[in-house]
C-alpha cells in the first residue's frame, strides 16, 4: 500500500523524538506502517481523551505543584500537543502549575530539576557570534522571542540562569492562554553573569561563573543580540522579561522605536493594573481621572503603569503634567520627593513638592489616594493600619497588592476585605480563594500579567507588527476590563474568570489588532473581516495527520 509521507520526512525513533510532531499513542495504523513504527509504539490507536484521561491520573499521583510542574515539562518534552491539550483543559487549575506561583520554586531549583535544554543560552562571552548562534536554532520563521538575563525574577531577586524558567513559561502561557503557535516561539536567556554568590559557587548552576559586566558592557551586548534579530528572524517581536528595574526601563527605550519590542514588566503589568482600574472606577461609579493613585514600589512596574495610565488620561483630555499629578510613589527610602538626591532619570515625573516621609500610613494621611497599588515584593506591606487609613479616607478604597509569588503579597484578599469591612475593591498578582465575610462572598481578582502579554502577543503575530505602541496596551487594557460579567463585577471580580480565558484572550486580540491596522503598523494587508482573521491563526491541540 503506497502512503504519502509526512513532509519533514522524519520516521521511526526518530519521529518519536520530536514533540511538535510525536503522538505517542495516537497513531494511527496507516502512519504506524508507512513511517516505520510498527513495534516502537504500542499497538492501539488512542484518542486525545484517552490520553488526557491518562495524564490526569498521573497528575493526581504528583504530591506538590512542583513536581506536577516536573511533570508536565517532561510531557512537553515529548508530546508538546498533549501538553498544550492538557493545560488547555482547565486553564485555571493548570496555569498556577506551570507559572505563578510554582514558577518561582521552580526557578529557585532550576539547575536541580534540569532535564533537557529549552530555547537557548547565549553567553557575553561570546560577543561578536551573536548572529551565528541564532541561526543555529532549526525554526526560521521565529515571531516572538521571550528573552531575559535572569536579573530579577518575579521577587526572588538575581536568579542568573535559574531565571531562564520565566521566559520558557511566558511563552507556554502565549498558547496555552491565546491559542500563538508553539512553533513560532523562541525563550532566550542572555548569560552576562550573576552577582547571586550562592550560585557561583553551587556546581550545578547552569550559567556563566563570573559576576555581571558594566551597565556599558551589558547594553553593548543586547545591541548585538537586537540587531542579530533583525537580521536572522526579521518578522519578530522581542519580548523583554524580568531584566532589573533600571535596565527594563532604558533598554525598551532604547528600542521600542525601532524594531518590534516590548516589556511585560513595564507594560504588560501595566494593561492589567489598567483594566482592574476601569473595572474598580465602574464599581465606584467614577472615572480614571477623578481616582488619585499612591504606589508602593517605584521600580520598572511602578513607572510602567504610571507611564501607561498618564498616556490613558492624556487620551481622555488631560494634560500630561495634571495626569503625572495624580500619581505618587513610595519606595523603601520613603516618598517619592524633590529633594531626595537617589532618584533616577524616569521617577523624577511622579516626583512631587511634599515634606519628605519614611511613614506610608502619614503619606497616605496626607495624600488622601483612592487607590493603593503594591508592586514592593514586601509580602505584608499593607498593615491593618494601612488598610484602615484607607477605609477611614474613601468609601470604597482601591487595595492591589500586586507583588508575587504569594507570600511577596502586600497583603491577602481575607485581610484587605476584614480590615475594610468589607469596602474594599482588592486584587493581587496571584490566584486567591473567594472570601466570605458576614455573609457576604468576595471574589479577588488575579491581577495577572497572562490576561494581557498573550493578547497583544497574538495580535503582533498575525499582523507582524514593525512597532509595539503603549495604545495596544491601553485597547487591551479596555477590551479586557470589558469581558468581566456584570453579576461578578458586583462580587468584586475586576477581572474575567479564567475558566474562559482562550475567548476571552482572542477577543483581547481582535481589538488590538484592528488598532495595529488603524495605526499603520501591520506589515500584513488589512483582512476584510479581522475577527476571522485573528481566529485563522489560533492555534488548536490536535494532532497532525501524517501520512
Amino acid at each position: 500500500m503506497n502512503y504519502e509521507i509526512n513532509r519533514n520526512g522524519k520516521r521511526g525513533i526518530e519521529l518519536l523524538h520530536d514533540p511538535s510532531l510525536n503522538k505517542s499513542t495516537a497513531y494511527t495504523e496507516a502512519e504506524r506502517q508507512a513511517l516505520g513504527l510498527v513495534g516502537l509504539v504500542p499497538d492501539v490507536t488512542e484518542s486525545e481523551d484517552l490520553q488526557l484521561r491518562r495524564v490526569m491520573q498521573q497528575l493526581g499521583h504528583k504530591n506538590t505543584d512542583l513536581d506536577r510542574y516536573i511533570y508536565l515539562i517532561n510531557l512537553l518534552d515529548h508530546d508538546e500537543t498533549l501538553f498544550f491539550r492538557t493545560i488547555m483543559s482547565d486553564p485555571a487549575r493548570f496555569l498556577p502549575i506551570v507559572y505563578d506561583p510554582t514558577i518561582g520554586e521552580a526557578c529557585l531549583k532550576f539547575g536541580y530539576i534540569f532535564r533537557n535544554p529549552r530555547g537557548m543560552y547565549v553567553s557575553i562571552e561570546r560577543r561578536g557570534q551573536v548572529k551565528k548562534i541564532l541561526q543555529n536554532w532549526p525554526v526560521k520563521d521565529v515571531r516572538v522571542i521571550c528573552v531575559t538575563d535572569g536579573g530579577r525574577i518575579l521577587g526572588l531577586g538575581d536568579l542568573g540562569a535559574n531565571g531562564m524558567g520565566i521566559p520558557i513559561g511566558k511563552l507556554q502561557l502565549y498558547t496555552a492562554t491565546a491559542g500563538v503557535p508553539p512553533t513560532g516561539l523562541l525563550p532566550i536567556y542572555l548569560d552576562a553573569g550573576t552577582n547571586n554568590e550562592q550560585y557561583l559557587h553551587d556546581p550545578l548552576y547552569l550559567g556563566l561563573r563570573k559576576t555581571r559586566p558594566s551597565t556599558e558592557e551589558l547594553y553593548s551586548f543586547v545591541d548585538e543580540f537586537v540587531d542579530a534579530v533583525q537580521e536572522v528572524f526579521p518578522k519578530c517581536c522581542i519580548h523583554f522579561e524580568d531584566w532589573t528595574g533600571v535596565d527594563a526601563v532604558h533598554l525598551l527605550e532604547r528600542y521600542r522605536n525601532k524594531v518590534s519590542c516590548y516589556n511585560d514588566d513595564v507594560q504588560g503589568t501595566a494593561g492589567i493594573t489598567l483594566a482592574g482600574m476601569i473595572n474598580a472606577t465602574k464599581l465606584k461609579g467614577t472615572q480614571l481621572k477623578d481616582e488619585k493613585y499612591l504606589f508602593l514600589g517605584a521600580g520598572s512596574a511602578a513607572i510602567g503603569l504610571a507611564n501607561l495610565l498618564c498616556t490613558a488620561l492624556v487620551a481622555q483630555g488631560m494634560t500630561l503634567e495634571d495626569a503625572q499629578s495624580r500619581v505618587s510613589m513610595f519606595d523603601i527610602n520613603g516618598l517619592l520627593e524633590p529633594t531626595r538626591t537617589d532618584l533616577v532619570d524616569f521617577q523624577k515625573p511622579y516626583a512631587h513638592s511634599h515634606p519628605p516621609t519614611k511613614d506610608f500610613v502619614a503619606a497616605i494621611e496626607s495624600i488622601k489616594p483612592t487607590t493603593i497599588i503594591g508592586v514592593s515584593t514586601v509580602g505584608g506591606a499593607f498593615t491593618q493600619q494601612v488598610v484602615e487609613t484607607m477605609s477611614q479616607l474613601n468609601d470604597r478604597p482601591v487595595i492591589m497588592a500586586l507583588s508575587n509569588p504569594t507570600e511577596h503579597a502586600e497583603c491577602t484578599p481575607e485581610q484587605a476585605y476584614t480590615w475594610s469591612k468589607g469596602k474594599a475593591i482588592y486584587a493581587a498578582g496571584v490566584q486567591f480563594p473567594p472570601v466570605h465575610l458576614n455573609g457576604q462572598t468576595f471574589l479577588p481578582g488575579q491581577a495577572n500579567n497572562f490576561y494581557i502579554f498573550p493578547a497583544v502577543g497574538l495580535a503582533i503575530y498575525a499582523t507582524a507588527a514593525k512597532r509595539v505602541s503603549d495604545e495596544m496596551f491601553i485597547e487591551a487594557a479596555a477590551a479586557v476590563a470589558d469581558q468581566v460579567p456584570e453579576d461578578l463585577l458586583k462580587q468584586g471580580l475586576i477581572y474575567p474568570p479564567q475558566s474562559n480565558i482562550l475567548e476571552t484572550e482572542i477577543k483581547t486580540a481582535i481589538r488590538v489588532a484592528k488598532l495595529v491596522f488603524d495605526s499603520g503598523l501591520a506589515r500584513v494587508d488589512r483582512p476584510a473581516n479581522i475577527d476571522a482573521f485573528i481566529r485563522q491563526h489560533v492555534y488548536k491541540p490536535e494532532y497532525k495527520t501524517l501520512v
